[in-house]
């Protein structure tokens, strides 16, 4: 394998790091729940997620009491790091330990700041779920591994972002769920949708209804755990069209998971490639003409190429 590419798309097999990975998720569960008690509702949950940055994971800016401020995770220096807009900062090591001992002091760190917020405790989209200040239990961190999980978020948000570029129709920021902990982008067909179901564990089915209020088009990125053991890309609609799960997807590794209902394409299989973005690009566009063409999206008003750098598109 090219060295530049092992360097840029890391080994990330699961079992060697899935202690870490529950624990960071509860951990950016955390930091993620400040923001959802401070800002007002968005479209899709929008409003909540963290974006990838340079260094980690962060919050966008978020305003209390007429104080803004950011968190951001540090997976090269492994810092939790707080600022301020009135030029303070506080930060707290990424080390192993308990949940209940990151979110005891990440609000006290907040209060230091004169930043005053109330969380629900209860984690969401996991289902034996553990109150934040009680679980002694989720207290493993692996900094390489955090390290290469990010290396891999900052890839996957470039072939992301540019899958994006060729969509003029409605679509999502690309951005990181913390609830389900994936990198995702979508986009919508601008039809309204069946009212989803809900059950999703720890979820309130009113989140899960607004999320899919509309036809979608979805793919990410997954580190794995539950039903697939393995990091993976993804690609799924809401509602599947009819002949959706049989339909012909690329790379050849890609597959429909029933289980999931969703399209499959594991990581390694990515890595493994010759030109790995090359690789994922045409699974999230193979996937998606699939949910498009299959449910009759109105493509020719929704589509264009793909964008150049520093280039306008052609009116």
């Amino acid at each position: 394998m090219d060295a530049e590419i092992a360097r840029s798309w890391p080994e990330l097999p699961y079992a060697a790091w899935k202690d870490t990975c529950a624990t960071l998720q509860l951990w950016t569960q955390i930091v993620g729940k400040v923001r959802l008690a401070l800002t007002p509702w968005l479209n899709h949950s929008w409003h909540v997620t963290l974006r990838v940055t340079a260094r980690g994971l962060a919050t966008p800016p978020t305003s209390a009491n007429g104080l803004y401020f950011q968190v951001e995770f540090d997976f090269i220096d492994h810092v939790l790091w707080l600022r301020t807009s009135g030029g303070e900062q506080r930060q707290l090591m990424l080390r192993p330990m308990p949940v209940a001992e990151f979110y005891t002091d990440l609000l006290h760190l907040l209060s230091g700041l004169g930043i005053t917020v109330a969380i629900n405790k209860t984690p969401n989209e996991i289902m034996e779920a553990i109150p934040f200040d009680q679980d002694t239990t989720h207290a493993a961190y692996d900094a390489d591994y955090a390290n290469r999980f990010w290396r891999i978020l900052l890839v996957s948000h470039d072939a992301f972002a540019y899958f994006r570029s060729a969509f003029l129709g409605k679509a999502s920021p690309v951005h990181f769920f913390w609830g389900s902990f994936d990198l995702a982008v979508t986009r919508f067909s601008g039809r309204r949708a069946p009212k989803h179901p809900g059950g999703v564990p720890h979820l309130p089915d009113a989140v899960a209804q607004e999320a899919y209020s509309h036809e979608v088009s979805s793919a990410g990125f997954w580190p794995g755990g539950g039903p697939i053991d393995y990091a993976a890309y993804y690609s799924y609609a809401y509602p599947a069209p009819a002949g959706f799960a049989s339909a012909a997807v690329r790379p050849d590794q890609a597959f429909f998971n029933p289980d999931l209902g969703e399209f499959i394409l594991p990581y390694d299989a990515v890595r493994a490639a010759a030109d790995p973005k090359a690789a994922l690009m045409r699974f999230l566009e193979s996937t998606y003409v699939a949910a498009a063409e299959l449910g009759k999206w109105e493509r020719a008003e929704l589509e264009c190429p793909l964008g150049i750098a520093g280039r306008p598109r052609s009116i």
